[in-house]
């Protein structure tokens, strides 16, 4: 399995943090090839999005699960189709001694765990002498831009407005 995890500090309370992450009203503008997300459900467990993501001459419509919620600390999730894919929302409260000043600090990881060899070549309609395996290499390192782009956008909406923010950034 592959695995990006990119975490921040967000300056807001960990329960803010984790209601905006679950209801994520606009995820679609987060994300540079995300088109669309309908959502089915309220954000709890069973909660289905259809997210409709397009890349060069590629369109793709994901269909995702959210599996287990642990208010205000973790929201799971799971692709439920074509591909072997879940991640994670962890929602942190920072200690006192870890704040870099006097607003509650939160710290926000997004993970993302994905295996490219489980996609099937029927899953995307590629043009003529395009090979899946094309296509996965050059997606790798755009999965990676899109977890730090959509951290950063988060961060700037709990908090009103963009900051230079620092991601420590891990991928496996």
């Amino acid at each position: 399995m592959e695995r990006v995890e990119v975490s921040t500090v967000v300056y807001a309370p960990p329960e803010e943090v984790y209601e905006f992450l679950l209801a994520f009203r606009q995820y679609a503008n987060y994300s540079e090839h995300l088109r669309s997300v309908r959502q089915f459900g309220d954000g709890e467990p069973g909660t289905e999005y259809e997210l409709t993501f397009a890349w060069w001459k590629l369109q793709y419509t994901a269909r995702s699960e959210v599996t287990e919620v642990d208010p205000p600390d973790r929201i799971e999730w799971r692709v439920t189709k074509d591909i072997d894919a879940s991640g994670r929302w962890l929602v942190n409260p920072l200690a006192d001694d870890e704040r870099e000043t006097d607003a509650q600090g939160t710290e926000v990881t997004f993970v993302v765990e994905y295996a490219l060899g489980s996609t099937d070549d029927g899953i995307v309609d590629l043009p003529r002498f395009v090979s899946l395996g094309w296509v996965v290499e050059k997606i790798k390192p755009k999965i990676r831009a899109e977890a730090e782009r959509i951290v950063r956008r988060v961060v700037a909406d709990l908090e009103g407005e963009e900051r230079g923010v620092e991601l420590r950034i891990e991928t496996r």
